[in-house]
């Protein structure tokens, strides 16, 4: 299940690619069977060693091409263990709601982006989110929880304080926004209720099922009630310093 448009987001073979905070590692296997040079961060050492495995599971089963390459590594998002410029792709998707410092991490990705490079960021939607919030207390109040509701304007403003220069947006994940309705309402925790388990069955078949007639009916619901909110970026490409005109011979005619 991805939530970013990897055609919009420019990936080819070849590409340097960082997804942060990888999670599952989703993002990270899509971009490797796609040829990318794939780097999965994640704060958690066990996620990261999870998404390292499976990495290592595509490659020795001949999943990507031969140019595609991978690491897993656990890093920080606000100190990014890489250079400046170091990747043409980044990827953050559903990470910056998590972080009490957003800026301090869109600075640090705005940096090991290349100029001329794109990004993904995806958050929570705005009204699907709020709605959490009001059913659920635990949906948000626990360690390493949401932190923040993204307006659409106020994560707009955050990209072009970093220097970057937005390029398009879309919604995502429409039938995701009354399953997570659902558990805040009867508890987050409680997956063992009726009615979450018969949505998430109802979810999970339509993952494994590519032509599964809900991806249309998700398509039609996302500029609704999309549960995710996916914006492309870019960073512009250095200005080469002007050239100094030649001078003219003393005497030259004018």
């Amino acid at each position: 299940m991805l939530t970013v448009d990897y055609d919009r987001l420019g990936v080819r073979p070849g590409d340097r690619l960082l997804d942060l905070g990888c999670g599952g590692g989703r993002h990270a296997f899509e971009a490797y069977r796609r040829g990318a040079r794939v780097v999965a961060l994640d704060r958690s050492a066990t996620e990261a060693a999870d998404a390292a495995a499976v990495l290592t599971a595509m490659r020795e089963s001949g999943e990507g091409p031969v140019a595609a390459s991978s690491a897993a590594v656990r890093g920080d998002a606000l100190t990014l263990p890489f250079p400046d410029g170091a990747f043409d792709r980044v990827i953050a998707s559903e990470v910056l709601e998590h972080v009490p410092d957003d800026v301090a991490a869109l600075t640090d990705l705005a940096r090991v982006l290349r100029p001329g490079g794109t990004m993904a960021v995806t958050v929570p939607r705005w009204l699907p989110e709020r709605v959490c919030w009001a059913l659920s207390a635990e949906y948000h109040a626990n360690e390493g929880g949401h932190v923040r509701i993204y307006r659409r304007a106020a994560l707009d403003g955050r990209l072009a304080g970093t220097g970057l220069v937005v390029t398009g947006s879309h919604h995502a994940h429409a039938l995701h926004t009354p399953y997570w309705w659902l558990r805040c309402a009867v508890g987050v925790g409680n997956e063992r209720a009726r009615s979450v388990r018969l949505y998430h069955r109802l979810l999970v078949w339509d993952i494994v099922h590519p032509s599964s007639p809900l991806r249309v009916l998700e398509r039609a619901l996302n500029p609704i009630a999309g549960k995710s909110l996916v914006v492309y970026v870019t960073k512009p490409a250095r200005v080469a310093p002007p050239v100094a005109a030649p001078r003219e011979p003393v005497g030259a005619a004018a």
